[in-house]
C-alpha cells in the first residue's frame, strides 16, 4: 500500500520558501525519478538489475513448465514489464512460500512477485504493494473418492486434509478445522501425490492452483466453498524500511490496474476471475 506523508500538519505556519523546500525533499523520497531514499532501491539502480522471487511450481503464476523449461504466468509477464517500464535487467531468484520472508528481508531477491498473499504473519515480516488478485480457498480431491464429495464432508472425523507447508492455507485451515485431521506437507513429498497414493482425502489450495489440476489431471475433482470461506488478497511483497522502492513497485500495480495490461495478463493464463480493479 502506498504511504503517504501527511504535510498539512507539518508544515503548517512554515514560511513560503521552507515549505516549498521541504516539499521538494518530501517528494523526492518518494518518487522513482528523483533521489533513491534506501539501500534497495539503490542497489537496483546502480545494477540496472532487478531480481525477482518466484515459485516455479505455482501454476498460472510463476510457472517452470517441465516440458520446454519455459517460465509462464501472469507474473512472468508482468514482472518482464516492471522491468522493461524501467530499464532493468530482469533475473529470476527460485523461492517458495517456506523460504519467502528468508528470500526477501536476506536481499536473495528484490521483490517477490508470485501473487503472494497478505496475511497478518507476513505482514510483520514484509512490505506490500496493494493488491492486484484475490482467491479464495478451494478443496482438491478425486473423482472416485467416497469420503470427501462436497465442502461439507471436509471437516469430519477420520479425514486427512492436507495443506501445502508455508502457503496461507496452512494457518486458515489449521484454525477452521475442528474435527479432521490436519496434514502438512512437506518437500519433496507432493499434494498430489499424496493424493493419489490414498494417504490424504483432500488437499485445499488456491483458485490459480486448483487450475494446474483441472487442466492437466483427468483424476482431479474440485469442492469449492459454497459461499466465501477465506478470502485471501495478493500483492507483490518487499523487504520493509525502503519506502522509495515499495513505491516504485506499487505505482506499477496501479498502471498495469489503469492500463489494462493486468487483465490482459491474467485472461492469458485463466485468472481473469480473481483479478481486483483499480
Amino acid at each position: 500500500m502506498n504511504r503517504r506523508i501527511q504535510k498539512k500538519s507539518f508544515l503548517s505556519g512554515t514560511p513560503g520558501a521552507w515549505r516549498a523546500a521541504l516539499l521538494v525533499a518530501s517528494w523526492s523520497l518518494l518518487a522513482p525519478g528523483l533521489a533513491s531514499a534506501g539501500p534497495v532501491l539503490d542497489r537496483v539502480k546502480a545494477a540496472a538489475t532487478v531480481r525477482v522471487c518466484v515459485w516455479p511450481a505455482y501454476y498460472g503464476v510463476t510457472f517452470l513448465n517441465p516440458r520446454n523449461q519455459q517460465m509462464t504466468g501472469v507474473d512472468i509477464d508482468l514482472s518482464a514489464a516492471f522491468a522493461k517500464d524501467h530499464g532493468f535487467k530482469l533475473v529470476y531468484v527460485n523461492s517458495s512460500f517456506q523460504t519467502l520472508v528468508a528470500d526477501v528481508t536476506q536481499d536473495r531477491c528484490d521483490v517477490a512477485m508470485f501473487a503472494v498473499g497478505i496475511t497478518p504473519d507476513r505482514q510483520k515480516a514484509l512490505s506490500f504493494t496493494q493488491p492486484y488478485m484475490q482467491s479464495d480457498v478451494y478443496g482438491v480431491t478425486t473423482k472416485g473418492n467416497r469420503i470427501v464429495r462436497n465442502w461439507d464432508d471436509i471437516d469430519k472425523p477420520g479425514v486427512q486434509v492436507a495443506v501445502q507447508a508455508g502457503t496461507f492455507m496452512e494457518p486458515v485451515m489449521a484454525a477452521a478445522l475442528k474435527q479432521a485431521n490436519l496434514v502438512v506437507i512437506r518437500p519433496p513429498l507432493s499434494r498430489e501425490e499424496e493424493l493419489e497414493a490414498g494417504r490424504i482425502d483432500v488437499f485445499m489450495t488456491d483458485y490459480p492452483y486448483s487450475r494446474r489440476l483441472l487442466d492437466n489431471a483427468d483424476w482431479a475433482h474440485l469442492v469449492a466453498p459454497p459461499k466465501p470461506f477465506h478470502k485471501v488478497p495478493y500483492a507483490y511483497a518487499v523487504k520493509p524500511g525502503d519506502k522509495a522502492w515499495l513505491k516504485l513497485v506499487d505505482d506499477f500495480v496501479a498502471r498495469i490496474k489503469q492500463d489494462g495490461r493486468l487483465e490482459a495478463a491474467a485472461a492469458r493464463f485463466g485468472l481473469g476471475e480473481i483479478v481486483l480493479g483499480r
